[in-house]
């Protein structure tokens, strides 16, 4: 199996251009082990997010997504 240049190549992030004056939104990459969706809750005056019991302890990453 024979890859080119080009599809090994890493693409360059460009914003892109809104005249609306706002910052585009930037892109994340994340690595990991296992995802879960789910959507904030309200509780009280803050949000909340149930996780399986087996990710206690665990180092996780929330990216708010829209």
């Amino acid at each position: 199996m024979v890859i080119s240049k080009k599809e090994t190549e890493s693409k360059k992030i460009r914003p892109e251009t809104d005249n609306s004056g706002k910052y585009p939104k930037p892109r994340c990459g994340v690595y990991g082990v296992e995802m879960i969706e789910k959507e904030v809750k309200a509780r009280g005056n803050t949000g909340r997010i149930y996780l399986p019991s087996d990710w206690v302890g665990k180092v996780v990453k929330i990216i708010r997504i829209d």
